[in-house]
């Protein structure tokens, strides 16, 4: 297929455009924020206000980047500055538009940023949710065509890497966190450390942390990304995934991601993650940091166990094909049976 796609150079989303290369699509990626003034005020309003205020730079943006291409489908990756116009635009190219959302669209935790999805949701002609409640949430904005998948590792970004003894030496930690600060997460990590856990925390906004002052000596720097990404967590012992309970999540990319890379996933006990992988044997999970503490101690003191769990996790997280090549055929065989809507307004 030829097909236009709207989304980030970066993160999950340049991964999921690349395996569309990779299954043989042919693709013209347009980065929307790029598209805008490249002033932090931009995403700021978006947070406060929504992307809608932003659709005459989006617009104008496609107008010139486009021209009189045309397509066989758009993939819509996000679209907080996707509104009704842009859609009707995207319609004079492709037949089919449709929408990727790794974030909860219609939850509380992201404010306005997705206001112009939740008001133009229904002019997709197929909207791909990541949460079981997203769907009748969806239908209840009119979307006709809902396809909920999990999250889904990268089979190259993801991939084990060869590691140097400067590799482990840079990276090493016994008990990993690698994620950004949310409210929750600052009280359950200050009590691991009480616990004795030796902890590692990296990532965005945590000196945020009403805990900072006691997290502080823990925090060895920002977000990391690519290479440093994996060997981060391939040097960690241990690899704690937390979620976001505004985000009403059950599962993050995480917990693909980690098995993926060969490493041991220390998670929260849900539904969605006993569902993906057998409880003390593929990966350990935990009620509380308690219980979380308990597990890391145990697995920290027996290499074999370690070492036992992370390599079947790495299989069975192959086998369950939670990968984005598996995941993205299985989203244009859905749109591609969907019936091709007339023309609209905006």
């Amino acid at each position: 297929m030829r097909i236009l796609y709207l989304g980030r150079r970066s993160g999950t989303c340049l991964d999921r455009a690349e395996a569309l290369r990779r299954l043989g699509h042919e693709l013209v990626h347009i980065d929307v924020r790029a598209l805008m003034p490249q002033t932090p005020w931009v995403d700021r309003v978006t947070w406060r206000l929504g992307g809608g205020w932003f659709s005459h730079w989006v617009n104008r943006g496609l107008r010139a980047r486009v021209g009189d291409q045309t397509f066989d489908l758009v993939y819509v990756d996000g679209g907080e500055w996707i509104t009704g116009s842009t859609i009707t635009l995207l319609r004079n190219h492709a037949p089919l538009v449709v929408n990727y959302n790794i974030d909860d669209p219609f939850g509380l935790r992201d404010g306005a940023r997705l206001r112009a999805y939740r008001r133009n949701a229904w002019r997709y002609d197929l909207c791909v949710v990541m949460r079981e409640e997203n769907i009748p949430e969806a239908r209840a904005h009119g979307v006709r065509h809902v396809l909920r998948v999990y999250r889904s590792a990268d089979e190259i970004s993801h991939a084990p890497r060869p590691l140097s003894s400067e590799d482990h030496q840079r990276w090493q930690a016994e008990v990993l966190f690698l994620g950004t600060w949310f409210p929750e997460r600052g009280p359950f990590l200050l009590e691991l450390v009480e616990r004795g856990v030796p902890l590692t925390i990296r990532g965005h906004k945590w000196p945020k942390a009403p805990e900072w002052e006691q997290l502080k000596p823990y925090w060895k720097g920002g977000s990391v990304f690519g290479d440093d990404y994996a060997r981060a967590i391939q040097c960690a012992k241990v690899n704690l995934g937390l979620l976001s309970a505004a985000n009403r999540d059950l599962h993050t990319t995480r917990s693909l991601e980690v098995p993926a890379l060969g490493g041991l996933l220390c998670a929260q006990r849900t539904s969605e993650h006993l569902s993906m992988y057998k409880e003390g044997q593929e990966a350990l999970f935990w009620e509380n940091a308690e219980e979380c503490a308990s597990m890391c101690r145990k697995v920290l003191a027996d290499e074999q166990l370690r070492s036992r769990i992370a390599a079947a996790g790495h299989t069975r997280v192959r086998q369950n094909g939670h990968y984005n090549e598996t995941v993205l055929r299985e989203i244009l065989e859905c749109a591609t049976m969907i019936p091709v809507r007339g023309a609209e307004t905006a």
